[in-house]
């Protein structure tokens, strides 16, 4: 019976131990891959599918890829939702008889994988571990590359989905329960790209979580990590400890700390927000040039940098810290000198929080140390400036950074400035650092001229003029004489190798000083390797000193960054109130402010607040700026909250817990839900978890249908948010039916307001201005005239718009209000169920006797046919209830 080859046994062996992986097998300059794992990684690498005897009948199928250009070939799997196990040779070939022993250092998943050049240094990498025990949600987040590790609760998927949306980990870890938990998983892998994972139940074992977090932090009750109310997250957060465990191979010594929070910390920030308003990343091409992000970022640094994305996305709501960080980027702003010192002294700054991991990891390279030197190099100059900065948070920033003087002095004195990427093949220790690599750096030096006097020793011995010592890999050091000159050859060389041309020799008095200066070679490697690792694994000990510096750095640079852009872009300073008043002078959109040509565009005012301007309804044709007035008032309130100055000439934000955003809408045919089911449904997430401190941005609720269903939706959710026993949030408002102006002076905290448009003739001008009232029409056939739609189709179309004006809907519709508002002072009911929401019409039904009443007075005499069908078609609506 065929039997495996040892080599290809020790493979299967290996692969047993980890089958959900694609086993990354190293072999020499290569890394293999044997039976399904090369079917399936010659498919997704584009790859030669070659085979391999092993022993077997038939071969074993087989492709590989090169030790060193591995990274890139590993990235594209990971990237694919994989799993990669490294598989590594674990002794030295040529020093091993028989098998080399092998073993699996390093499993890569999306969420750990470590190559910051396949990473974008201005995101973190998360991975997230999501468990639900008894309808609770314990969720922990890791980013392996940075150290950050957080842990929080949850009671809701709601919640949960905002913490995904929030933290956008590229992989999730989960229990089995987690999939009967009601939440989308396809949604998650299929539109937003996350990996999702399910362990193993021994992960979640309550005694092991435990255990493991306990020790990994060293303390011996969890009231020292602050985590004693959080037992689902503890759960959450050892399972993950675990996976890391298993899959880094390592201590995770740079996981120094982990931060319980609450959801409530910050400003809650669903999908819909985060694209609508383009926080990060534009809504099409998904670019962050476009994006607030774009606007804000003028940071130096990559730590600095993804701070401020956490900033944009995580905005607070406790008045004292947005205070402290106003404050902050007050000085800076006004301190241009001293920010601008500061600025320089951060551009050389590496990322510390990435290098330090590679360096507990073991696998930073000497220039990663110089990267690391280099950057140390700077402290001691930013220490000094911020010692003439006075406010709380950058007194707090001078006395969380440490100089770290001492790592720059022993990476200075230890490592030469130019060091190569090799660890093992010396060239790294700077000369006078160690007394033992200087002899034998001499010794290999020296070396060359003792060669250099033999060669010419031997000619002058031999009469072989063109008599050269050479050396390579296999064969060493040698003599070389070409074939012309072999009869002169003396008895005492012997040869060693013969060439086409020429012999090769080696004599004792040769062999002597090759084993002279390959053994100074090969100690003079091992111990700058030695030396090298000493100086880091010294640093790796200080991980906790400099990850609270990288955290001081990027804070710092987040403020320089953000009075920056103020100083540029004419900003001031937000008020904070926490009254509920939203009052905006001259606002402008960060964003398309600096899309348009200079001083071009036109800023507007903004008010509402908790009493009689809690609902503003903005009318007003396409393209005239209600989108961009809407979202620029909420970017507003953002960046105020975020702790920045604001585009306005005068600002005083009211607190919002949350901003809801409901702007266009497209079909999601993949889940078989047309536009307005999309628009529907985030309208229902609104009412359903927004509060009466939310600000809404509300843009065409109910375009979707036809006119006299979405005109009612619309007029019903105006009735539901602005009222302060159903809702009462704040809210702008924008709608082409101008039929919802009726709304003011019958609802006391609604507002009409338009984009004033000049007409001239049939065309019109927009002034992009809110002007107090409402439009009494669309302009929707100018529009579609600047669009360029053919005049025959412009003119029909003012044909059948005359027709139907004779219909007289907003004299209709003002009945039926006032009567509808004295309905409901009569008989307020409690509560609106989401489905009456979106049942309630502003019509009352049209009763049989109405349509008879009107049949009686029919002057049938008089009735052309077409007349006659159209009157009939008009009756048969009204008693359908759609007139």
């Amino acid at each position: 019976m065929a039997e495996l080859t040892p080599m290809m046994q020790q493979y299967v062996d290996t692969k047993s131990q980890y089958p959900d992986c694609i086993l990354f097998y190293r072999l020499g300059d290569f890394y293999e891959m044997f039976f399904e794992d090369a079917i399936t990684a010659s498919k997704e690498l584009e790859i030669t599918l070659t085979g391999k005897s092993c022993g077997l009948d038939e071969r074993a199928p087989m492709c590989g890829v090169p030790y060193h250009a591995v990274e890139s070939y590993l990235n594209r799997l990971v990237k694919k939702g994989y799993k990669v196990a490294i598989c590594e040779q674990m002794e030295d070939p040529k020093l091993t008889k028989g098998l080399v022993k092998r073993d699996v250092v390093r499993i890569v998943t999306p969420g750990t994988n470590l190559d910051t050049k396949s990473l974008d240094e201005s995101k973190n990498n998360y991975l997230m571990c999501i468990v639900y025990i008894a309808d609770r949600y314990g969720v922990s987040v890791a980013d392996i590359t940075t150290g950050d590790y957080f842990v929080t609760e949850l009671s809701d998927g709601t919640g949960l989905l905002d913490e995904i949306y929030r933290f956008m980990p590229s992989e999730i870890i989960c229990n089995e329960s987690f999939y009967m938990s009601g939440l989308d998983l396809e949604d998650l892998r299929g539109r937003l790209g996350i990996t999702v994972y399910t362990l193993e139940p021994w992960y979640f074992d309550d005694a092991i979580c435990k255990k493991k977090l306990l020790e990994h932090f060293h303390v011996s009750a969890f009231a020292g990590l602050g985590l004693q109310d959080y037992d689902c997250g503890i759960i959450s957060a050892g399972a993950l400890l675990a996976y890391l465990l298993e899959t880094q191979k390592n201590s995770l010594s740079h996981l120094t700390h982990i931060t319980p929070y609450t959801t409530g910390k910050y400003m809650m920030l669903d999908s819909s927000t985060r694209r609508n308003l383009e926080l990060c990343e534009t809504l099409r091409e998904k670019q962050k040039r476009g994006s607030l992000l774009w606007v804000l970022d003028k940071t130096k640094t990559a730590m600095g940098a993804r701070m401020l994305r956490k900033f944009v996305e995580q905005p607070l709501i406790e008045k004292d810290e947005i205070e402290s960080r106003l404050d902050a980027v007050e000085e800076l702003k006004d301190g241009a000198i001293l920010r601008e010192e500061i600025r320089e002294y951060l551009s050389p700054v590496y990322d510390l929080e990435r290098l330090i991991t590679r360096i507990t990891y073991g696998s930073a390279n000497p220039r990663d140390l110089t990267a690391f030197k280099t950057s140390l190099e700077m402290l001691p100059h930013i220490h000094c400036i911020l010692e003439e900065l006075e406010s709380p948070l950058l007194t707090d920033i001078r006395g969380q950074l440490d100089p770290l003087e001492d790592l720059y002095t022993l990476v200075h004195n230890a490592i030469i400035d130019d060091p190569p990427l090799a660890m093992k093949e010396g060239g790294i220790i700077r000369n006078g650092y160690n007394e033992e690599v200087d002899t034998l750096r001499n010794a290999k030096a020296d070396g060359k001229d003792w060669l250099a006097k033999l060669e010419e020793k031997e000619r002058e011995t031999t009469g072989i003029k063109n008599l050269k010592i050479k050396y390579n890999k296999v064969f060493g050091y040698y003599l070389e004489v070409t074939n012309s000159y072999k009869n002169m050859v003396p008895d005492y060389y012997t040869r060693k190798q013969t060439l086409a041309n020429a012999e090769r020799y080696i004599t004792p008095e040769l062999k002597e000083l090759e084993d002279t200066i390959l053994g100074a070679e090969d100690k003079l490697y091992a111990l700058e390797y030695e030396l090298y690792s000493t100086v880091r694994n010294t640093i790796a000990s200080q991980v906790e000193r400099i990850q609270k510096t990288a955290r001081a750095i990027a804070s710092l640079d987040v403020f320089a960054s953000l009075a920056l852009v103020a100083e540029r872009n004419r900003y001031v300073r937000p008020q904070i109130n926490t009254q509920g008043v939203m009052d905006i002078k001259d606002g402008r959109h960060p964003v398309v402010e600096k899309m348009i040509p200079h001083d071009m565009f036109i800023p507007n005012d903004t008010y509402l607040d908790d009493k009689k301007h809690r609902v503003s309804i903005i009318t007003g044709p396409n393209m005239a700026g209600k989108s961009t007035y809407m979202r620029q008032a909420a970017l507003i309130v953002l960046m105020a909250q975020m702790g920045s100055f604001v585009p306005a000439a005068e600002a005083n934000i009211g607190l919002a817990d949350r901003i809801f955003t409901r702007v266009g809408a497209s079909d999601d045919l993949a889940s078989g839900q047309s536009t307005f089911m999309v628009e529907m449904t985030e309208v229902a997430n609104i009412l359903r978890n927004a509060t009466n401190r939310s600000l809404l941005i509300l843009d065409e609720i109910g375009r979707g249908t036809s006119t006299f269903d979405g005109l009612s939706i619309a007029w019903a959710v105006v009735e539901y948010i602005s009222d302060t026993k159903l809702l009462g949030a704040k809210t702008l408002f924008a709608t082409h039916y101008h039929e919802l102006t009726e709304l003011e002076g019958k609802i006391e905290n609604v507002n009409n307001y338009c984009i004033a448009v000049k007409e001239k003739g049939d065309d019109i001008v927009f002034l992009r201005k809110i002007v107090k009232g409402g439009a009494d029409k669309s302009y929707g056939i100018q529009v579609a005239k600047l669009a360029g739609v053919p005049d025959l189709v412009i003119g029909r179309a003012k044909e059948i718009v005359e027709e139907l004006s004779n219909e007289d809907i907003t004299t209709r519709v003002s009945e039926i209000a006032a009567k509808e508002q004295a309905g409901r002072k009569k008989n307020r009911p409690k509560k609106y169920d989401e489905v009456d929401i979106a049942q309630m019409s502003l019509f009352d039904t049209v009763k049989d006797d109405d349509v008879l009443e009107e049949l009686k007075n029919i002057d049938v005499a008089n009735l052309t046919p077409v007349d006659a069908l159209n009157m009939v078609y008009r009756l048969q609506n009204k008693l359908k209830n759609r007139w």
